[in-house]
């Protein structure tokens, strides 16, 4: 199963993924995991991306691209993989299209979660982190025992700096304009699975197995 997974900031990606690569037994690619990993190893590619990073810049399309082939070309991609946060605009899209090409390699769907901005924005600015453990709540669909505290270890909850009304509002207003593009580009070659981000996490993974079968 080749998969990409999209969705704007606060649909419920990462909870899917996780249920994603545990039924199909893929790993999960992202491109963060992937830069902090050949930065660490030193490789050609991480070295190349650093000198972006420290001074601040956004790494080229062209060596993610690159450090996403690499990555897709190991042993452990052979019977799939899942592609989160790349690519994130039409330029990357055909970029990696030519690259999976090189590769022998067919997508098979591109999982779009779909979530109203009003939700995103109420589920965003209610999250409460704990300063300590980092366990996360919400205000209204998961709070702790006693407000503030965490349930875990009493420590202090608090709202992250990105998790304002008008941080998020931009975020998601980046997405629509970045993203929106990239699922009609693979709607045109009949890869998009719309998926209801609005429901419950159990119901969310069902939609999606039952779109991938």
């Amino acid at each position: 199963m080749r998969l990409i997974i999209v969705g704007p900031p606060g649909a419920g990606k990462g909870t899917q993924a996780e249920s994603i690569i545990e039924k199909y037994q893929i790993p999960h690619i992202s491109t963060g995991d992937i830069l902090r990993e050949n930065i660490k190893n030193e490789t050609h590619l991480g070295k190349e991306a650093k000198k972006f990073m420290d001074h601040g810049d956004l790494v080229p399309d062209h060596l993610v691209v690159a450090l996403i082939q690499d990555r897709l070309s190991r042993e452990d991609c052979k019977n799939g993989f899942l592609l989160d946060g790349f690519p994130r605009t039409v330029a990357q899209a055909v970029a990696l299209d030519a690259q999976l090409k090189k590769l022998g390699i067919k997508l098979d769907r591109v999982i779009n979660i779909n979530v109203d901005d009003d939700l995103l924005i109420e589920r965003a600015v209610g999250r409460r982190v704990c300063k300590t453990c980092k366990a996360t709540y919400h205000v209204k669909y998961n709070p702790p025992k006693e407000e503030g505290v965490c349930d875990i270890d009493g420590g202090e909850l608090i709202q992250r700096d990105d998790d304002t009304e008008k941080t998020v509002k931009n975020r998601i207003k980046v997405y629509h304009e970045q993203t929106a593009p990239l699922v009609d580009y693979y709607r045109a070659q009949g890869l998009i699975l719309n998926i209801d981000g609005s429901k419950a996490i159990g119901d969310v993974f069902d939609q999606i197995v039952k779109g991938l079968a």
